[in-house]
C-alpha cells in the first residue's frame, strides 16, 4: 500500500514537472506573436489600389519584419517575389524592374523606398489613411 502511495506521487510531481513548464511556454510565446488581426486590412488594400507593390525576397529577414507589421493584413499587399527558388538570382520581372535590395517599396509615381519602412511613411507616401 505504501509503494502505490509513493508511485503515485511520483508520478503527479512528473506530471507537474512536464506541463506546468509547457502551459507556462506556451503563454509567454502567445505574447510574442506578431498582431494577426487583420487591423491593417484598409491601408493594405489602399497600398494595392493605388498601385503600391513591394518586391522581396522569402529569404530577406528585413521583408520578413515589414511582413509581420502588417499582420494578417500583408496578404492584401500587392508583393512580388523577387528569388528564385534555392535563393540563387532573381526572377526576370525584379531583374526587368531593376531591383538592387530588399524590401523595395515602390509607388504609382515609380519612387521607390528601400528598407524596412513604417506603416506610417507608407501610408502618408501613398496617401492612404493608416486606421
Amino acid at each position: 500500500m505504501k509503494k502505490s502511495n509513493t508511485t503515485l506521487w511520483i508520478t503527479l510531481g512528473m506530471i507537474v514537472l512536464v506541463i506546468v513548464p509547457v502551459v507556462v511556454f506556451a503563454v509567454i510565446s502567445g505574447k510574442n506573436k506578431p498582431d494577426e488581426s487583420g487591423k491593417y486590412d484598409g491601408l493594405a488594400q489602399c497600398l494595392t489600389e493605388k498601385g503600391t507593390k513591394m518586391y522581396g525576397a522569402y529569404w530577406c529577414s528585413h521583408c520578413k519584419t515589414q511582413k509581420q507589421m502588417f499582420g494578417s493584413s500583408f496578404e492584401k499587399i500587392d508583393y512580388i517575389e523577387c528569388s528564385l527558388p534555392g535563393g540563387q538570382g532573381q526572377t526576370d520581372e525584379c531583374n526587368e524592374a531593376k531591383i538592387e535590395g530588399y524590401p523595395t517599396w515602390e509607388f504609382s509615381d515609380r519612387e521607390r523606398m528601400s528598407g524596412e519602412v513604417s506603416l506610417e511613411i507608407l501610408a502618408e507616401k501613398s496617401g492612404c489613411g493608416l486606421e
